[in-house]
């Protein structure tokens, strides 16, 4: 059988030959005919509808592009040379992405486990010191006006100057309420209290109260005396009269003539 196979096409007359150069072209439009159907495919939209621009460009990349009948898609040419963003080279894992510190860089960001530094605030004069009940007659009250004028320039409170006597019944009223917290609380925030004791016989102590209270005559004490931080006296109790010497009187004087 294979004989007469072989003489058959033996006898068959040849076809005719087609000149080289008319068939180049043929060739050709084939190849080219092909490949679009290849890559394209038949369209399934409908007419007049647009697909995205974005959906032709991927369909036109995609690896898993039509293939002709009859190719397996390994020896696909499309499908071996398109890029894949997955792909990993064998034998080598993926470097890790990296993830965010929280340290803080470009505006807004805040340090991880730093804490926010608080505000500065200018912190309040620590309280005056209000000296206790009586008088002391040993004390030398020239250096504790000088002090007690040199701190009130430095912080801007006034210098109440007191002058009296320990055998004063007006004085140890006065002392009461100067020790009561309110009026406390005010002299030490407004005032440099300094007590002069004139029961005595010291001179120098007596000069002070004329020098601080010249208009003379009969004093009655307590005299007090509001001094501002640059030596001007203010009031002087022995020419307005003493206010009621209780807290609600006295804590009026305070506020009054407070800085």
């Amino acid at each position: 059988m294979l004989r007469s196979v072989r003489t058959d096409r033996g006898t068959t007359s040849p076809r005719p030959s087609t000149p080289f150069g008319k068939r180049l072209p043929l060739v050709a439009a084939a190849v080219v005919a092909a490949g679009l159907t290849a890559a394209c495919g038949p369209s399934t939209e409908p007419v007049g509808s647009s697909a995205p621009a974005g959906a032709a460009q991927s369909s036109t990349a995609s690896p898993t592009g039509t293939t002709s009948a009859g190719t397996s898609p390994e020896a696909s040419p499309s499908a071996s040379a398109s890029p894949s963003a997955s792909a990993v080279p064998a034998g080598s894992s993926p470097s890790p992405s990296r993830t965010s510190t929280g340290s803080g860089s470009g505006s807004g960001g805040s340090s991880a486990g730093k804490p926010s530094k608080a505000p500065r605030t200018s912190a309040a004069p620590a309280p005056a010191r209000v000296p206790g009940s009586g008088y002391d007659s040993s004390a030398d009250a020239q250096k504790l006006i000088d002090d007690a004028l040199r701190a009130a320039k430095s912080d801007g409170r006034t210098v109440l100057l007191d002058f009296g006597a320990n055998w004063c019944g007006n004085c140890k009223a006065a002392d009461k309420v100067f020790a009561q917290s309110q009026t406390s609380a005010i002299l030490g925030a407004s005032y440099h209290l300094v007590k002069v004791d004139i029961g005595g016989d010291s001179s120098a102590n007596s000069a002070l109260l004329r020098k601080y209270s010249p208009s003379g005559g009969t004093y009655t004490m307590p005299v007090l005396v509001a001094v501002s931080p640059s030596g001007t006296v203010r009031t002087d109790t022995h020419v307005t009269g003493n206010p009621p010497l209780t807290a609600e009187g006295i804590n009026s004087f305070l506020h009054k003539w407070a800085p």
